[in-house]
């Protein structure tokens, strides 16, 4: 099974082109429907390309970058409205993206998963990694889709995200090659990805102009505004013997718990964290001003997490001032 290659035309992404399918790539592990859904993006009926980067924001040199107050290494802030940019700062440096990636998997979850197909957990959730964040999903709990992508975007469980990946393409590998066909589909060329969930791997990289790409085509899925834009989640599950589970989970995006306040004039509609030594603190998300009209802001490798916020603050006053 293949996906229709999409690839920009250079690094600002002016404009796509749409090469046809090709030779396809075989995923193995893939249920029918899902093969079927995947492979309709080959149809040589669909034109997505001219119209994909017209709804594109376009880093350009007049761009203006933050101010010394923004000490992370990438930083921007992008509207969904007018598809402008208003700031700016190595939005096309390769980084390690952590936990951002969840972004991604959660997005092929959403497109082409049964959200309400049960999923029983594997030994592929047993993460054993320092530091890991895990929403303690066990294997043999047996839950649905969507309840996994609770566990994998509010408190940013590896567990999920590798209970995902198996459940959706039988395999971390298979599932990773999924994640980056689907990424040059979105025009996100700058980005590697090698399993679901981020912890770190050299070869699993992206930018901040790719995590905008992949964000602002997970907020056109209803789904997964409501998923990071819940503050607490309650998932009712069973375990191995078949006896109910109950797990409460809260998002780690602190401008939606409320821990950290936000501008005047701005309210988040959620967003996605991610850290590890290597990538530093990151944060993707969404607000929404006064008048409705939406931005993506996004930091990577901010020096830890009070730097994280303190630098997101400061973009996304760019927006109201």
């Amino acid at each position: 099974m293949g996906y229709c290659r999409i690839l920009t035309a250079g690094a600002l992404v002016s404009s796509l082109i749409l090469t046809g399918c090709g030779q396809k790539e075989t995923i193995t592990g893939i249920s029918y429907p899902l093969q079927e859904r995947m492979e309709a993006l080959c149809s040589p009926d669909i034109q997505r390309a001219d119209t994909f980067a017209q709804e594109l924001c376009v880093v350009t040199d007049d761009v203006p970058p933050p101010d010394d107050s923004v000490g992370a290494e990438s930083a921007a802030v992008f509207s969904l409205d007018d598809h402008s940019v208003i700031l700016e700062k190595n939005v096309f440096e390769r980084l390690y993206p952590a936990s951002t990636t969840k972004v991604m998997t959660a997005l092929i979850a959403i497109r082409y998963g049964d959200l309400q197909e049960k999923v029983t957990v594997g030994q592929e959730a047993v993460i054993t990694e320092p530091g890991a964040s895990l929403c303690h999903i066990n294997p043999g709990d047996t839950l649905t889709l969507e309840q996994l992508l609770y566990g994998l975007m509010m408190p940013s469980g590896n567990d999920a995200g590798a209970a995902i990946a198996v459940h959706m393409a039988g395999s971390i590998e298979e599932f990773s090659r999924m994640m980056n066909q689907e990424a040059r589909a979105i025009g996100a060329t700058d980005t590697h990805f090698v399993n679901p969930h981020g912890l770190h791997d050299e070869q699993h990289y992206t930018t901040a102009y790719d995590l905008y790409l992949m964000f602002q085509e997970a907020m056109k899925e209803p789904v997964f505004r409501q998923i990071v834009g819940t503050g607490v989640y309650t998932a009712e599950y069973t375990d191995a013997n078949g006896e109910p589970k109950t797990q409460t989970w809260n998002n780690s995006n602190q401008f939606l718990s409320g821990q950290q306040p936000m501008p005047d004039g701005l309210i988040s509609l959620g967003g996605k964290t991610g850290t590890t030594r290597a990538a530093g603190s990151c944060l993707i998300m969404a607000s929404q001003d006064e008048e409705g009209h939406e931005y993506v802001s996004v930091v990577m490798k901010a020096g830890n997490r009070q730097a994280l916020y303190e630098n997101m603050t400061n973009i996304i006053q760019k927006i109201v001032n």
